[in-house]
Order: structure tokens, then C-alpha cells, then sequence
């Protein structure tokens, strides 16, 4: 096939990433009667969707009656912040109960109380017990659940497809250019409407949960490119225990549901050290304060040999822990042929979710680009500064599906649909002008960028690093020029790994830009110069792309105001907060 020859497929709905997101998304967009296609570069069986191990948050009360859908708000928005957007949450905490009683009844076989309602666990910084599960496998069986679904309904799902950009015309979305990673054989997919499921770009960092050729920030790219806007990227969620050791797997997550077992983490002291960071809740404090008292330990000198701390669960029977935590218990016998049930993992931070993304309309989950949708890790808005465990798997199905039913409606109103044999020329050339000798391999530059974002732009940054970092990173895109990019019909992988190095380097741009600009340190985003969280950083930063001047560009945007309802509910729950820390000092 020459370079510019392609096939071409048409629906009424082009979904690009084969997750738990799209899965969900294809699923309402079928449901309303009209023609769904997937697109995934990962087999569709091993989707990021996998790693989500913990479990999903739904305010269901099945063993806290207290809990609701205001109380799963509250502690959304008070852990992120204040920086999450309010309508989004509100969706979420309002949803999650019905979404999660779906996925159940579809077959995620989800754990079951005697009574057999669902049960659920203590996560991190929420209330009350929330989060329902399925062992230490709940996005596994979630996914699985939805492909059974997805084939039910016989949705198409093409999961060797790298997509290299959207289709716009005159700011209208008709679709995306992709080639198959195998084979490089291209095909346009034509639509009425299309929907990111990306995932985020976790993998930029050295660090990281996330696997090799995930998550480097494509959909960040192709959205960016289209003429949408990103919000938070400097928040990076830095999870409190990725796996140290062997080399190969470092970084690999170490579920929160440990903690929520009542797992301890204990320092090369024998000291339970939480107590200095967070007396009230300990092991169960938020995300970035555990992971930056795991960090902040290990860098003064109280880690382990191996550079991390200790996170202990053996004070627990082994029959529990094989109930409860089967797969992390494999993991370690797996990896370093250590039984949990008798020694304590070691662990450290790893880049584990990217809390910003695309900004996106939290009703309909529209872009500011017609005809393009996003949901899942790849759209901001939900999290603010801080992720609390469970939320993720909720938002998947709650905004996933949103988005499969707007865009259905979206794809029955428009009366035609413009599209352009120009763009599609160019998409074509957009891949072509890579596939040329050079002088450099992408592979050695990918490890750059990432021990560049480890080093400059981890769990803790300065405005001196951060602006050093950015200097690195542009001299690395300078290079993308001069890339040797070979392919034939048997082999594809320089031209994936160069598209999934461009994605990255826009991506930590975006990141390291927009926190530049934010001058304090709130929740995931730590700088050591800004130690205060400050009254004056209120805002979410907006990173846009400048066609003319061909640079990225961020703009401070006024936060979301608070409805009347949820105003007084967030006040009165700052005032107990406030009365309880007094009582404990």
C-alpha cells in the first residue's frame, strides 16, 4: 500500500480508546440505536483499565448508613482543593450508585455482604466505607464485564490502532487517521461524532504504574492539536507505594487497598511514621500526603536499602490476605519471592494519574471543538489536586456513558457532515515526514524525557528545576526532526514509538508550564520554593496551543463557583473539620 493510500471506514461514532471509558461510552452509543466503532492501540483485554485494582466509590450506606451522595462530594472537593469543577462532582457522587449497581448486574461480580448488598471498603480520606470491590482485581473484572457486554452487542473493536490525529475541519470533528502498529496499513475512520478514552501520560515519568507504550499523553496531543484546552496538568498524582525492585517493574503499583486493609507503613526506624503527617487518619490521609511522607522519609534518610519505606500488612492473617488481596500477594511471590503474610513490601511514590486533561463540559462531556468528546483520565475537571482512590473507576462508567449518550443525540441532530480530502492529505503527510534515516533512535530519547520529568518535575519541584526541565525538554524536541524512523510490512515500531514521543513531549510541556505558574503547594503539586498553600492560587491553569506562534500558551481561569446547597454543605463540613483539628492539637 503506498504512503498515501489508505482504507476507510464510516460510523456514527468513532471511539478511540478501548478502556473501561470507551468500552462504556460504545456501550450507550449502541444502546441509542446507532453504529459504534473502538479504536485501541493496547489489546483490548490488557486495556490500563487492569491496573485499577482497589476498587470503585459509590455512596451506597450498605454498611455506614450515615454516607451519601453529598458526603462523597464533600470529600471530593475539600481533598482536591477546592480545584475540581462542581458540577462534575456532583455527577459523579450523584451517579456512582446506580452506575455500580449496573456493572454488578452485568456480571463484575462485585464483593458481597451476608445480606448480599455490595460491600465496601475504607479508602483513603473518605468518610465513610465507600469503595465496592472485587478482591484486588475491581478494573479487571469491570473490563472484562464490559467487553462480554460490548461483544454482546457486537460493537467492533480494532485494538491494533494507533491514531495520529483528528480529522477538523472549519473547527468540526469528522473523524481520525490511524495506521495499524503491526502492519502500518492506514485507514481513515469517518464519523458524526468522536469520543477520546485515551488515558493520561503517567508514563513520562521514570517511575511509574503505569506499563511500557501506555499512557505517554496521546490523547493530551491529539486534543491539544484539534483546538481544545487542557486544565490542571501540573497536577500529577504521585501514588504512595510502587514496587522498587526488580528494575524491569519498578514503579508498579501497589493497590491503596493494602492501606485499606489496615496495611502500615513503618520507616528503616521501626517507626510508624504517619504519625507526623496525619494523626487523625494515618495510613488512610490522601494520596499526596502519604506519597509525600513516603518521599520526604526516604530523601532524610529513613528508607529502606533498597530507597524506599516499609508497608506492613503480615500483623494480618494469611487466609485474609489471600481473601483480600490476592493478586498483590501473587505480585510479590512473582517478582522478589516474598510472602507478605510474614514480611513487611518496600515501596516508594510512583507517577501513578494524571488529575488534569482535556477541559470538557461536564454535562455532555463536549470539547470546544464540535463533534469531540472526551471521558475517563483523559478529560480534567474532576479530581483538582488531589484523586482520592475508587473515584476513578466511577468516573470511567458515569462519564463514559454521559458522553455515549451525547454524542448519540449529537450525531442524530446534525443534518450532514463536512469533511475534506485536504485534511486527510495532511494527516497522511503528518505521518509520512517521520518515516525518513536520521541520526537519532527514539528509544534512548523516550528514557530521557522521562528521567527528565523524574528529576525536574517529581513529587517535589522549584521554579529553578522546573524552568531547567523545560529548557531539556525543548532541546529534545528539537530532535524529533531528526528521528531514523523505518518501517516495512512486518514492522511498524519506530513510527509508533516516535508518535507516543511527540505526545509526550507536548504533554510534559504542558505539565511543567503550568506548574511554573502555580506558586504555592496544594495537594499533588509540591514545591519546595512555595511551601503555603495560598488564598491567591485559586484557579485552575489552562494550557491552549498558539498556531501562530506555534507554542503553547497557559491562562489562569477563575474556579467554578459553588452552588447555593453545596456552598452551605462545604462550609459546615470545613467548620467540623476545623473544630476537630483544634481538638487534636
Amino acid at each position: 500500500m503506498g504512503l498515501n493510500n489508505h482504507l476507510s471506514k464510516i460510523s456514527n461514532v468513532l471511539v478511540i480508546g478501548c478502556g473501561g471509558a470507551g468500552l462504556r461510552a460504545a456501550v450507550a452509543v449502541k444502546e441509542a440505536g446507532l453504529d459504534v466503532c473502538i479504536l485501541g492501540k493496547r489489546p483490548k483485554t490488557d486495556a490500563h483499565t487492569v491496573l485499577a485494582a482497589g476498587g470503585i466509590n459509590a455512596a451506597l450506606g450498605n454498611l455506614d448508613s450515615e454516607d451519601s451522595w453529598e458526603q462523597h462530594f464533600i470529600d471530593t472537593y475539600l481533598e482536591g482543593y477546592s480545584l475540581g469543577d462542581p458540577l462534575k462532582i456532583e455527577i459523579m457522587a450523584k451517579e456512582a450508585p446506580l452506575l455500580v449497581k449496573e456493572i454488578d448486574d452485568w456480571g463484575a461480580n462485585l464483593a458481597k455482604l451476608k445480606n448480599g448488598k455490595l460491600d465496601q471498603r475504607f479508602f483513603g480520606a473518605h468518610k465513610y466505607r465507600r469503595t465496592c470491590y472485587s478482591g484486588d482485581y475491581t478494573g479487571l473484572s469491570i473490563l472484562k464485564t464490559l467487553l462480554s457486554k460490548a461483544e454482546e452487542l457486537k460493537i467492533p473493536i480494532f485494538d491494533s490502532q494507533y491514531v495520529t490525529e483528528l480529522l477538523i475541519r472549519d473547527e468540526i470533528c469528522f473523524g481520525a487517521m490511524s495506521f495499524n502498529i503491526f502492519t502500518s496499513e492506514r485507514t481513515v475512520y469517518f464519523a458524526d461524532a468522536v469520543i477520546l478514552c485515551t488515558g493520561g501520560h503517567t508514563r513520562i515519568w521514570k517511575k511509574s504504574s503505569s506499563r511500557k507504550n501506555e499512557n505517554t499523553g496521546d490523547g493530551y496531543y491529539l486534543g491539544i492539536k484539534a483546538g481544545c484546552a487542557l486544565i490542571d496538568m501540573e497536577m500529577m498524582q504521585f501514588h504512595p507505594s510502587g514496587m522498587l525492585f526488580p528494575e524491569e517493574i519498578a514503579g508498579t503499583l501497589v493497590t491503596e487497598a493494602v492501606r485499606g486493609e489496615g496495611g502500615k507503613l513503618f520507616n528503616n526506624k521501626g517507626e510508624r511514621f504517619m504519625e507526623k503527617y496525619d494523626k487523625k487518619r494515618m495510613e488512610l490521609s490522601t494520596r499526596d500526603k502519604v506519597a509525600f511522607a513516603n518521599y520526604k522519609e526516604i530523601l532524610e534518610g529513613r528508607g529502606t536499602k533498597n530507597g524506599g519505606v516499609y508497608l506492613d500488612i503480615s500483623h494480618k492473617s494469611k487466609e485474609f490476605i489471600i481473601e483480600k488481596l490476592p493478586s498483590i500477594y501473587r505480585q510479590f511471590l512473582d517478582a522478589q519471592m516474598l510472602d507478605i503474610s510474614k514480611e513487611p513490601m518496600e515501596v516508594a511514590p510512583t507517577a501513578h494519574y494524571s488529575m488534569g486533561g482535556i477541559l470538557v463540559n461536564p454535562n455532555d462531556l463536549s470539547t470546544s471543538v464540535e463533534g469531540l468528546f472526551a471521558a475517563g483520565e483523559v478529560a480534567g475537571g474532576l479530581h483538582g489536586a488531589n484523586r482520592l482512590g475508587g473515584n476513578s473507576l466511577a468516573e470511567i462508567l458515569i462519564f463514559g456513558k454521559r458522553a455515549g449518550v451525547t454524542s448519540a443525540e449529537y450525531s442524530k441532530n446534525i443534518k450532514y457532515q463536512l469533511r475534506s480530502s485536504s485534511v486527510v492529505s495532511d494527516a497522511h503527510e503528518n505521518i509520512n515526514k517521520f518515516i525518513k534515516s536520521g541520526d537519532e533512535l527514539v528509544r534512548p530519547l523516550q528514557n530521557q524525557l522521562r528521567s527528565i520529568m523524574w528529576e525536574y518535575c517529581g513529587v517535589t519541584k522549584d521554579e529553578n528545576k522546573l524552568k531547567e526541565g523545560l529548557n531539556k525538554i525543548i532541546d529534545l524536541k528539537n530532535k524529533l526532526n531528526y528521528l531514523d524512523v523505518r518501517i516495512d510490512k512486518y514492522n511498524c515500531d519506530d513510527l509508533v514509538q516516535t508518535f507516543d514521543f511527540q505526545s509526550s513531549l507536548i504533554s510534559a510541556e504542558a505539565t511543567i508550564l503550568s506548574a511554573i505558574e502555580r506558586n504555592e503547594s496544594r495537594g499533588a503539586h509540591q514545591r519546595s520554593d512555595f511551601r503555603d498553600t495560598k488564598k491567591s492560587c485559586e484557579f485552575n491553569c489552562l494550557v491552549k496551543f498558539n498556531s501562530q506562534s506555534n507554542q503553547l500558551k497557559v491562562i489562569k481561569k477563575p474556579l467554578k463557583p459553588l452552588n447555593e446547597k453545596l456552598q452551605k454543605l462545604v462550609l459546615k463540613s470545613r467548620r467540623v473539620i476545623n473544630i476537630k483539628n483544634k481538638l487534636l492539637e
